[in-house]
């Protein structure tokens, strides 16, 4: 398979890099490197051989449409985004420009390239927005009701997928993503609270709680998310599927169960709710596991722990 993974050297698309060319496939990396990072990428060009080429290009800008047209992926996975919510609450036009703008300029390129399906990293954390606790886990037949621009515009992207797929017979298959977390990811540039919780354990410095810590989230390994997407490369057409364990989990008990594996007394401190936060996420992944044979396999202590080590390292 000839692949294309934009955002391939951030956190999620480095580790699908990685499993591409472990399986044999070509693969195209397009990142601006604004929060992906070329040492994402060691093990992939210590080992990629002639398999990876990597791009340095901003999805917003045109020329990515020339440069997807020409390298013809069979498969684009489409990653590179403005990825956090406080961001996209403080400068929505920004978000936007990313998220909806260079999700066309992807799908212009898809058209001209001929590609056959595009595999979309949507946002389940903040696609449904708040539906209740008598709505979770969330399943894919959730009002779609937004409350940040962040989930604004991955909704839209969603719209133009489908558009594209009427209009030009390109396939896709959008991944609503709980919250995903594992080793590379960026504990300033991004809003994973493992990343950030586990480089301040690691560092012995003070960590904050946003809100009152009971609002919850639905934790999935980073691994168990990168098989999700190479299904997704041959399965669910046209269709969003939750990618998430079902499982909520307080950021109480997350930072509890960190402090504790990190040998940690100290309890965290409190600090103000964050702007277009949601108060309780949890999705039903049944549609993956009937439509790409997908389940989540990582626990959150075994999760927890290798981001820890990897934090740990680069403390070092």
């Amino acid at each position: 398979m000839r692949a294309l993974v934009t955002g391939g050297a951030g956190f999620i698309g480095s580790a699908l890099v990685d499993r591409l060319l472990a399986e044999g496939h070509e693969v195209d990396v397009v990142d601006d490197l604004s929060t992906g990072s070329l040492a994402n990428l060691a093990e992939a060009r210590a080992t990629g051989g002639g398999a990876l080429r990597i791009h340095q290009h901003d999805i917003r800008h045109r020329d990515v449409v020339d440069l997807i047209a020409r390298r013809a992926p069979e498969v684009i996975f489409h990653l590179a985004a403005q990825s956090s919510v406080p961001v996209s609450v403080i400068n929505p036009g920004l978000d936007a420009s990313i998220n909806v703008g260079g999700t066309v300029n992807v799908l212009e390129g898809a058209h001209a390239a001929g590609t056959e399906r595009v595999v979309y990293a949507a946002s389940g954390g903040t696609l449904y927005g708040d539906p209740g606790p008598e709505g979770l886990p969330i399943r894919e037949s959730a009002p779609q009701r937004p409350r940040s621009p962040y989930g604004v515009s991955k909704m839209a992207a969603i719209d133009y997928l489908v558009a594209y797929r009427e209009m030009h017979a390109v396939e896709f298959c959008a991944l609503a993503l709980a919250n995903i977390y594992g080793p590379r990811q960026d504990a300033h540039g991004e809003s994973g609270v493992v990343a950030i919780f586990a480089d301040r354990l690691t560092r012995s410095e003070p960590v904050t709680i946003f809100g009152s810590g009971e609002q919850t989230r639905d934790f999935v390994f980073v691994d168990d998310t990168v098989d999700a997407f190479v299904r997704a490369a041959s399965r669910g057409g046209g269709l969003v599927c939750n990618i998430g364990t079902g499982n909520e989990t307080s950021v109480n008990e997350l930072y509890s169960t960190m402090a504790r594996q990190a040998g940690v007394a100290e309890p965290a401190l409190s600090g103000p709710p964050r702007p277009g936060d949601v108060l309780r996420s949890c999705l039903d992944p049944e549609r993956a596991f009937i439509q790409l044979g997908w389940r989540p396999w990582t626990d959150l202590e075994t999760g927890t722990a290798a981001v820890l080590r990897y934090f740990s390292e680069l403390a070092a």
